[in-house]
């Protein structure tokens, strides 16, 4: 069990799901949080690295199953001390957080990550984490809400309410994916922010939240690590008590029933990358809105992607249309079909 010093923030690292909305880049073989970005390292591994500010983290947890294992045992080559929890099923991340908090003392500070967001102002981020543990050391659960620069429909948001001294605010209320309508009133409102699903908070109190508001999810979580086994860095929950776990998100479990609820706003050129669209948006792009990585030409085209990992592309005249080459695979589709890219059979069986 790690030594806890003031403010030091212990990572944990939430890895699954298959991101099949990125499909042909992710797919179920080769999930989203191992695609890599820009042709650069791959979204876990961006993860791991914005853990690494000098006194700030601790060590880092990573929570995943099975059929990601082998790709987190790879990325995580000569990193000795990280540890992996792996869940024998998938059980929403109520319990996965769970895990990772009863292996940890009661007063260690949680930052509570999903793999597979894309951060471009990392300085922003350890700043915002940096806030939101003096909070936690307070007794608050605290939600990085990142400031909202579109009317997005496909991100939940946070309502702000009372300040908590400088560091951030109580949280109204949260609410999911808004209409375009409503999400446009929140953006002129500048009281709700993008709920980033980044939290920070002492290992008891999340704890002792959870067997307050989700008893059966705290208690069958505890026998699950009481009954579990470790073999070197890798330790497994008791897979019976674990599977009878209702699997429940820590938003609805928690974070929507705690009086501990707390906000701290950031801009860090944060996104979930959760279609091709919203990848598109966190890249860096040319004067014209076109995004190109491979071997490809443009001409008069606005706001085109293309991702090409071998054949060239040509493109001629187009606006909002993205093009992804992977291997034998090719998909075109304009920026609102990029939200039905899972709904193909191809992501599905892949």
């Amino acid at each position: 069990m790690p030594a806890v010093t003031q403010q030091t923030v212990f990572p944990v690292v939430l890895c699954g799901g298959s991101g099949t909305r990125l499909w042909p880049r992710s797919r179920l073989k080769k999930p989203k949080p191992f695609m890599q970005v820009n042709g650069g390292a791959t979204l876990f591994a961006q993860t791991l690295a914005r853990c690494e500010a000098g006194d700030l983290f601790g060590a880092v947890t990573v929570v995943t199953g099975e059929p990601c294992g082998g790709h987190v045992e790879s990325e995580l080559s000569g990193q000795s001390s990280v540890q992996v929890i792996v869940e024998p099923v998938a059980r929403n991340t109520a319990a996965a957080i769970a895990l990772a908090a009863l292996g940890l003392p009661d007063d260690a500070i949680m930052l509570v990550c999903p793999s597979d967001h894309h951060v471009s102002d990392v300085s922003a981020f350890h700043a915002a984490v940096a806030k939101a543990a003096v909070l936690a050391e307070k007794g608050w659960i605290v939600s990085l809400g990142v400031e909202a620069t579109q009317a997005q429909t496909g991100y939940g948001y946070i309502e702000k309410g009372a300040p908590i001294s400088d560091l951030g605010f109580q949280i109204l209320r949260f609410v999911e994916k808004p209409d375009r309508a409503t999400a446009e009133l929140f953006l002129a409102s500048g009281n709700h922010f993008w709920n980033s699903g980044i939290f920070v908070f002492r290992a008891g109190t999340f704890l002792a939240e959870l067997a307050a508001h989700r008893p059966d999810i705290a208690s069958l979580s505890g026998l699950a690590v009481a009954s579990g086994h470790s073999e070197g860095r890798y330790f497994y929950p008791d897979a019976g008590a674990f599977a009878a776990i209702a699997g429940e998100s820590v938003d609805y479990a928690v974070m929507e029933n705690t009086q501990k609820a707390a906000l701290v706003p950031v801009a860090m050129g944060w996104s979930d990358v959760g279609s091709w669209e919203m990848l598109q948006d966190a890249l860096p792009h040319d004067q014209s809105g076109n995004f190109v990585r491979g071997d490809a030409e443009l001409i008069e085209c606005r706001k085109v992607m293309v991702d090409s990992d071998g054949p060239h592309v040509s493109v001629i005249g187009l606006e909002g249309v993205i093009i992804v080459v992977d291997g034998g695979n090719v998909l075109v589709t304009s920026r609102d079909g990029a939200k039905k890219v899972g709904q193909l059979k191809g992501a599905a069986s892949q």
